[in-house]
């Protein structure tokens, strides 16, 4: 099986411009047995910081399994297809609650998927600091 992988922190632009799309995303995420949770979300890469995000309300799933794996984070990964293009990022996961970390997730899920989120006070955002990356843009 052939691998295509990319730098998380200066991915090729094919790759670069397929994140830049609207797509949906999955997210997977470790539950307490080791088993895989995936679930679809929407996902923004900023590869100058080397992170992906995904904003979620505090009481989901996706969130209590990140917030289950302690201080060094859970190991996630996020992915998205179209076709013969896809495209993977993972990294170690954390809950971030700060009103300006939320605000940024924001900011940019709008300028992704062109919709503001509606109001939510108990919204967060899932960091992913980022190890890896792979896939065809």
């Amino acid at each position: 099986m052939a691998a295509y992988p990319q730098d998380p922190g200066s991915p090729d632009a094919p790759y670069l411009a397929f994140w830049r799309e609207r797509h949906l995303c999955t997210l997977t995420t470790p539950r307490a047995d080791g088993s895989p949770h995936v679930v679809p979300v929407g996902v923004t890469y900023e590869p100058e910081a080397r992170l992906a995000r995904v904003i979620a309300d505090k009481a989901s799933t996706k969130v209590r399994n990140v917030l289950a794996a302690g201080p060094e984070g859970a190991r996630v990964a996020v992915c998205q297809v179209d076709g013969r293009r896809w495209a993977t990022l993972e990294g170690r996961a954390h809950v971030r609650r700060e009103p300006d970390r939320v605000a940024e997730a924001e900011r940019r899920y709008a300028e992704r998927y062109g919709r503001t989120p509606g109001p939510n006070p108990t919204r967060v955002v899932i960091e992913i600091e980022l190890t890896r990356a792979m896939g065809r843009g």
